[in-house]
């Protein structure tokens, strides 16, 4: 199999591939089998994320320039000197002129509606780029939805945890929502968590209002860098309080960071890396200490290690599932 990149024709093919993609990813409705599709498409070769990152950029300052305009640089592109460029230019051309016959522009500022929706397995990360230049980072066993409108950009996490770098655009917040709790950004970077019985928030650049549903419109929390907060299953939201981004989301590079963190704490964060959870039923054992760290994708690891930090023992039960007993 000829490598992408080997000859001119296979890096025209690559970007034709890369425009197909881009167009597809703009229409509304896109299905997770044509996301997966996409994303393994993405990882065959370094050069398809490249071509594909050109066309992000290119879309992202095409807000910045009139339909006319758009429509006279699709239908005739200048001369250039160098082949690639020139190549990439009329890859770039040809989206815009697909976009623009799509209706996805409207306006001078901002592109048209975007929808698309993300989800990870047991185990696995996904690094996500949106159209206009924020990234998602989403943890094991997640989900959520992306819907760009001209006035606001929404995410709805469904399930799991997704921390956020959000490209600032003051006339269009970015807002997450996840259960009973309401996110809402310009720009910065912060960490949403979503459990059963509570949603968590950490920011670690810049500010965000955190809302709950309980709350009225006009009554939401500050948050800046270093803070966290919860908002509860009935909406309510907590008083800020001092956190570690590192540690909390260190998920990202695939570690597990405890601080002092009781063994109830641990047994339900390990769970969420494993097929069967990890539970404590003695409360004596659950409220003991645990401090250090492990691998997310080696959790047995830590399992193996707890009898000779803690007076504990790790039995299996008849389920397949797992429970941290007194020793």
């Amino acid at each position: 199999m000829m490598e992408t990149g080997d000859c001119a024709c296979g890096q025209t093919a690559v970007r034709d591939e890369a425009a197909a993609w881009f167009v597809r990813l703009q229409e509304p409705n896109v299905s997770v089998e044509q996301r997966q599709g996409f994303e393994a498409w993405l990882n065959e070769h370094p050069q398809h994320r490249e071509e594909f990152q050109l066309l992000q950029g290119l879309w992202t300052a095409a807000d910045l320039l009139p339909t006319s305009r758009l429509k006279a640089l699709a239908e005739t592109p200048p001369p250039r000197r160098e082949r690639r460029p020139l190549l990439r230019y009329a890859v770039a051309a040809s989206v815009l002129t697909v976009a623009l016959g799509l209706g996805l522009f409207s306006g001078l500022n901002h592109p048209g509606g975007y929808r698309a929706e993300f989800a990870t397995a047991l185990g696995e990360r996904k690094h996500v780029a949106l159209p206009d230049g924020s990234v998602i980072d989403l943890n094991s066993r997640s989900r959520l939805q992306v819907r760009y409108e001209k006035d606001r950009r929404l995410i709805e996490l469904s399930a799991g945890e997704a921390m956020f770098s959000v490209e600032h655009d003051a006339s269009r917040p970015f807002i997450v929502e996840a259960g009973s709790g309401k996110v809402t950004v310009t720009g910065t970077r912060f960490d949403v968590r979503r459990d059963a019985t509570q949603t968590r928030v950490v920011v670690e650049q810049g500010t965000v209002k955190v809302q709950g549903s309980a709350a009225p419109e006009n009554e939401f929390i500050n948050l800046s860098a270093g803070l966290g907060t919860s908002v509860d299953a009935q909406g309510k939201v907590l008083p800020a309080y001092a956190v570690s981004p590192a540690e909390l989301t260190a998920w990202r590079n695939g570690k597990l960071v405890f601080n002092n963190a009781s063994l109830g704490e641990v047994a339900a964060e390990v769970s969420r890396y494993r097929d069967k959870p990890l539970t404590v039923s003695q409360p004596n054992v659950a409220s003991l200490r645990l401090t250090s760290v492990f691998k997310s994708d080696d959790t047995d690891a830590l399992l193996k290690a707890l009898p000779s930090i803690l007076p504990v023992t790790v039995r299996t039960l008849a389920d397949g599932s797992q429970e941290i007993i007194s020793r």
